[in-house]
């Protein structure tokens, strides 16, 4: 198995990207347990493609191998692609998905369902050390509920109902999420680019 060091200290999405690359005989470790230095990386850039490539080349120049990261948000239409890439902080600097949940509630408050559109966005960028990169992005298009239902998953997935579907993505199983998600869209698409390059 190749290993690839993710950019990410969250395991929720290093989990949910091995769910998907374990078949191409890729394990991604966290940099924690690659034993990297912990290193803040600042996500100031203006679009995910951006803020995801930073991650992966910084921590790939720092570990000497081959480096992913995935940088993801929400975009609700009636906010003008807020939270976008602030989705993390939107309620501020080190806030709780709870936090960020009630101000986007807040803000789209008395909104109707038919004005709650919304999309996840995934770019996962993956950076080799001779400077090879691989850009992936995956969308998935949905509606913003009024309250936060399931327990599954984390960040706005409570509040998301992808299209074709009557669950949010907190009630849709691991499995079922891994099929449509906006980074289950990217990782596939990054898994026919890399098999592209063999």
């Amino acid at each position: 198995m190749e290993l690839i060091i993710a950019a990410s200290k969250n395991a929720n999405k290093i989990r949910e990207m091995n769910e998907i690359t374990a078949k191409l005989g890729l394990h991604i470790i966290s940099r924690d347990e690659a034993g990297l230095p912990d290193v803040e990386i600042e996500e100031d850039g203006a679009t995910f493609e951006e803020n995801s490539f930073k991650k992966a080349n910084e921590i790939m120049k720092l570990s000497g191998h081959i480096a992913i990261a995935d940088d993801s948000g929400l975009e609700v239409e009636y906010l003008h692609e807020a939270p976008g890439v602030y989705s993390a902080r939107f309620a501020g600097e080190d806030a709780s998905d709870e936090k960020n949940n009630e101000k986007l509630l807040s803000l789209m408050e008395d909104l109707p369902y038919r004005d709650r559109r919304a999309r996840f966005v995934s770019v996962i960028t993956m950076v080799w050390p001779d400077g090879r990169k691989l850009v992936a992005r995956g969308e998935c298009e949905g509606h913003i509920l009024t309250e936060p239902i399931g327990e599954n998953g984390f960040g706005y997935d409570p509040l998301f109902v992808p299209d074709g579907y009557q669950r949010t993505f907190a009630q849709l199983s691991a499995e079922e999420k891994n099929r449509i998600s906006h980074r289950a869209k990217a990782l596939t698409r990054l898994a026919e680019m890399l098999k592209g390059k063999e």
